[in-house]
């Protein structure tokens, strides 16, 4: 329960970290870190407008999405804390929660018949295909190394008993941090802030949507940041330290993990369409050098 309502606290502050660093980087003050917070409730608090040519799956697209990630962060352990569900297999169970979540937008976007949001829609499917192997190799082969398949063990296990050991754990946040990047459709796959239909993923998938359902699709991209976020704290989080000590490296990595990806926003471009499958592919490359180090660690 309690790695539960950490994500939630991070989540909360995740996004205003990012916009507030692409501020303070591109000479301005920059929105306040809780502006996100107020947005998500103003959308709360306003009414959807559907069309008449969508289906009944349009508006439960958004609720399913929500809730598929809100069930990914019930998997999700801090430290030495379990998550609210733990059983062996759970990081197979989370990769495709996040697959069920996409899935629905997906099937939501094409529901509206607009081409626009088709073609959305199939980047958004290529994208997810080519991150998810990157995923699987990561947490396989930290499964190999330390002997189990849930989350909690496989972080409980993991030590820094070899100096090989910290690059490990610097790569996986790399790869994982990228593949949130990827989930979310931010810089270098995709720009949030643009407006050109023709070059957007996921901000063209929502075009229709409104009210409360863009507010739970924007607070799920934001819940699945600090979620990424978690697990990479867990690597360097050592379960002997006090809960304090835990908490304090569990935000600091958060707000690090944010300052990144505002820092990636604020001075990279977004790739070219023809390149975006390149780079995704290129972190299952990632992922297989560390699944090379493991070999080389497990034979010493």
């Amino acid at each position: 329960m309690l790695s539960l309502v950490l994500i939630v606290v991070a989540s909360l502050f995740f996004a205003g970290i990012i916009g507030r660093t692409k501020g303070i980087l591109s000479g301005r003050k920059g929105a306040r870190i809780l502006q996100p917070i107020y947005d998500y409730l103003r959308l709360f608090r306003k009414g959807a407008v559907y069309s008449h040519t969508t289906t009944p799956i349009f508006r439960w697209a958004p609720v399913i999405y929500f809730s598929a990630v809100l069930f990914a962060a019930f998997l999700t352990p801090f430290g030495s804390s379990k998550g609210l569900l733990s059983f062996d297999g759970d990081f197979v169970v989370f990769a495709y929660m996040l697959a069920m979540s996409r899935f629905f937008m997906i099937l939501m976007a094409l529901d509206t018949g607009s081409s626009f949001e088709g073609m959305g829609a199939s980047r958004e499917a290529i994208f997810s295909m080519l991150a998810e192997p990157a995923f699987f190799v990561l947490m396989g082969s930290f499964a190999l190394l330390t002997g189990y398949t849930s989350f909690f063990d496989i972080f409980a296990a993991f030590h820094f008993s070899e100096p090989a050991s910290y690059a490990l754990a610097a790569l996986a946040g790399s790869v994982l941090l990228l593949i949130v990047a990827v989930e979310n459709s931010r810089v270098p796959v995709d720009d949030p802030k643009t407006h050109l239909e023709l070059t957007m993923v996921h901000e063209v998938m929502i075009l229709d949507n409104s009210g409360f359902d863009l507010g739970l699709i924007m607070y799920a991209g934001t819940l699945k940041f600090a979620v990424f976020g978690t697990l990479i704290a867990n690597f360097f989080i050592n379960h002997s330290w006090s809960l304090w000590l835990q908490a304090l490296v569990f935000f600091a990595v958060q707000a690090l993990s944010a300052v990144i990806i505002g820092c990636v926003e604020s001075f990279g471009a977004r790739f070219r369409m023809s390149h975006n499958a390149q780079f995704v592919f290129a972190l299952t490359s990632l992922s297989l050098l560390i699944s090379f180090g493991v070999l080389l660690m497990m034979r010493q």
